[in-house]
C-alpha cells in the first residue's frame, strides 16, 4: 500500500510538526521525545483538560486542542500509549491552582501511563481528577468497554464547563455524567493499514466487520457485506440494544474511521436519517473523520443522551477547526421553477424510427461497463454510464416521443439529453440533435440534418475531426449518410475513425490534452468508441 510519508519512524512527529503550523498551537520544547500539544496561550486560572494516547486516530486528540475543548493532548507513537513522562509534562505544564482533568479512553496502556502521571502529579501537590471513558458497546455491558469516538463528547462538555471558570469537582462530574451516557459502535469493511509492515485484512471482499476496535481489533461480528442501507441498521440495532429507552433525545456523532470518500459518509449519514433512532436525534457531529483508526474504511456512530446542562455544553463555542456541530433536521425541500415541458410535442408512432431508438438505447446501455472501462484508462470514467444514463431515460419517455415526425423527434432527443445526462457528451449531443431539429426543416433529410447539427456542435464545442473525440466517428458516418449511403457503410466508417483514435496521442483538445502518449496510445476514444458500437449493431439487424 501506498502513503504520503517520508520515513514510518518520523510519521508522528512530522504529523505534530504540520500540525503546528495554526498559530493556536504550540509543544513543549521537550518534542519529540515527549510529545505533547497545547495552546499557545493557556489560562491556569482554568481548569485543564488533558487527554491523548497512541497517534493514528487524526484529528484526535491534538486537533481538539483549543478554546471550548482540550488544553492539551498527549500523543503516542501509532497505536501506543504516551509514556508517564509526557502525561506530567502535560499537568505540569497547564494547570494552576484549580487543578486538571485526564480524560483517559478505557484501554490498558492509556489507564496505566495516565494512571500514573496522574498519582505522581498529585504527590507533587497538583489537583488531579480521572475519567475512563468506556463507550463502546460492541461487546456487552459486562465487559471492559473500550473508548472511541464518543470520548470527542467528553472532550466538548468537559472542555465548555472549564472554559466557563467552573471547579475542578464540576468539570470531572459533567465528564462522567457525559462518559456515563455516551453510547457507540463501529463497523467497517477494511482494517486500517499501519505504515510499518501492514498487514493483510482479516476480511474477505464479502465481508465487513461490526464492532472494531479504533486500533483494528476484531469486532462482535463478521457480516456479509451489503448496501449501505443494510450495514447502517446492523450498527443501529445493535446500538439500540444499549440505550436506556425510546424517549431519550441525542447528540449523533458521525465519525469517518479513515478512508470513507465524503459522498459515501453522506450516504451512511441519509441511511440515518431513515432509521427510526434518527428521530430521537437532536444534533449532529459530522460526518466528518474525528477519531479515525489510520486508513480504517469504517465508521462508528455515538449518541450522547441529552439534558439541559449537556446541551448548553455542547452549544458552547469552540476553536478547534475539526469540532462541528449543527442540528439534525428533518430533509426538506421548496418548489423548483416550472420548467418547460420535456417534449412538447405530440406523440405518435413509427415502427422503424422506434426500433432504431430501441437498438441505439440498449446497446449504449449494454456497453456501460465496458465503455466505463476504457474511460478509467483515459479519462474519469463515466462515459459508458454517462451515455447509458440518457439511453435509460430516452427508453423510459419511449411512448411519449414523436416518432412520426423528424424535426420533431431529433428536439425531443436534444431535450431530453439536455435535462437528463450529464457531462460533457450528454451536453455536446444535445446540441447536436437539436441542431439537426433545426436543420431537418430545410434538408428534409435525416442524414443531412444530422451532419448540420454535428457541425454545430463543432462550433460550440470546438473540437474538429482528429482531435480524439466523438467526432472522429461522427463525422464520416454522416457524410455516408447525408449522401445517401448504406448503414453499413456508416458503420464501417465510424469504426475505422473510432480505431484510428487509438494512435492518435497528439491533441490539444479535452481530456486527452493533458494525459501523457503513453496513457492514450493504443486506446480508443470512448465516445468515438460508442458511436462505432451503436452504428456496428443497427447495420447487423438492418433497422
Amino acid at each position: 500500500m501506498k502513503f504520503f510519508i517520508n520515513d514510518p519512524h518520523h510519521v508522528v512527529n512530522e504529523g505534530i510538526e504540520g500540525l503546528l503550523t495554526n498559530p493556536e498551537l504550540t509543544r513543549l520544547d521537550t518534542f519529540p521525545e515527549i510529545k505533547v500539544v497545547l495552546r499557545t496561550k493557556t489560562d491556569k486560572s482554568q481548569v485543564s483538560v488533558i487527554s491523548g494516547g497512541g497517534s493514528g486516530h487524526e484529528p484526535a486528540h491534538a486537533g481538539f486542542v483549543g478554546q471550548g475543548m482540550l488544553t492539551a493532548a498527549v500523543c503516542g507513537e501509532i497505536f501506543a500509549s504516551p509514556s508517564v513522562e509526557a502525561v506530567l509534562s502535560a499537568i505540569l505544564a497547564t494547570t494552576g491552582d484549580n487543578g486538571c482533568v485526564l480524560i483517559i479512553k478505557n484501554y490498558t496502556g492509556d489507564r496505566l501511563n495516565f494512571g500514573l502521571a496522574a498519582e505522581q502529579a498529585r504527590a507533587m501537590g497538583y489537583k488531579v481528577e480521572t475519567v475512563i471513558v468506556g463507550d463502546d458497546i460492541a461487546l456487552g455491558k459486562d465487559v471492559q468497554r473500550r473508548g472511541l469516538a464518543g470520548t470527542l463528547f467528553v472532550h466538548k462538555t468537559a472542555g465548555a464547563l472549564a472554559a466557563s471558570g467552573a471547579s475542578l469537582e464540576k468539570v470531572a462530574a459533567m465528564a462522567r455524567k457525559v462518559a456515563g451516557q455516551t453510547y457507540s459502535i463501529g463497523l467497517s469493511l477494511e482494517e486500517g493499514q499501519k505504515f510499518r509492515a501492514p498487514e493483510a485484512s482479516r476480511l474477505k471482499p464479502s465481508e465487513a466487520e461490526l464492532g472494531l476496535g479504533i486500533h483494528g481489533e476484531p469486532g462482535v461480528e463478521t457480516i456479509a457485506m451489503d448496501k449501505a442501507d443494510a450495514l447502517m441498521k446492523k450498527a443501529v440495532d445493535r446500538l439500540t440494544m444499549y440505550l436506556p429507552d425510546n424517549k431519550k433525545k441525542y447528540a449523533l456523532l458521525l465519525n469517518n474511521l479513515g478512508s470513507v470518500t465524503p459522498v459515501e459518509m453522506n450516504v451512511l449519514r441519509y441511511a440515518f436519517r431513515r432509521s427510526a433512532l434518527a428521530r430521537q436525534v437532536k444534533y449532529i457531529v459530522g460526518p466528518a473523520p474525528l477519531m479515525t483508526s489510520l486508513n480504517m474504511n469504517g465508521f462508528s456512530l455515538s449518541l450522547l443522551e441529552l439534558d439541559n446542562d449537556i446541551t448548553e455544553a455542547l452549544l458552547h463555542k469552540a476553536s478547534p477547526a475539526s469540532w462541528c456541530m449543527e442540528e439534525f433536521g428533518e430533509i426538506t425541500s421548496i418548489p423548483g421553477p416550472e420548467l418547460p415541458d420535456i417534449i412538447p410535442f405530440t406523440a405518435s408512432t413509427d415502427e422503424k424510427n422506434a426500433r432504431i431508438i430501441r437498438v441505439i438505447a440498449e446497446e449504449l446501455i449494454a456497453s456501460e461497463k465496458e465503455l466505463n472501462a476504457l474511460d478509467e484508462k483515459v479519462g474519469d470514467g463515466d462515459a459508458g454510464s454517462t451515455f447509458a444514463t440518457g439511453a435509460r431515460k430516452i427508453l423510459e419517455l419511449k411512448d411519449r416521443l414523436p416518432l412520426a415526425d423528424t424535426e420533431a423527434l431529433f428536439t425531443s432527443l436534444g431535450r431530453i439529453l439536455a435535462r437528463e445526462t450529464g457531462g460533457s457528451s450528454g451536453v455536446l449531443l444535445s446540441i447536436m440533435f437539436t441542431g439537426a431539429g433545426n436543420a431537418y426543416r430545410e434538408e428534409l433529410h435525416p442524414g443531412k440534418a444530422l451532419l448540420r447539427g454535428l457541425q454545430r456542435m463543432k462550433a460550440l464545442g470546438g473540437a474538429e475531426e482528429g482531435q480524439r473525440t466523438m467526432i472522429d466517428a461522427l463525422q464520416p458516418a454522416f457524410n455516408v449518410l447525408s449522401e445517401n449511403g448504406s448503414l453499413e457503410r456508416a458503420a464501417q466508417k465510424a469504426r475505422e475513425g473510432a480505431d484510428k483514435t487509438r494512435e492518435i496521442v497528439d491533441t490539444d483538445f479535452g481530456r486527452s490534452s493533458y494525459l501523457s502518449e503513453k496513457s492514450l496510445k493504443g486506446i480508443p476514444d470512448p465516445g468515438a468508441e460508442a458511436v462505432a458500437r451503436v452504428l456496428e449493431k443497427l447495420a447487423e439487424i438492418k433497422a
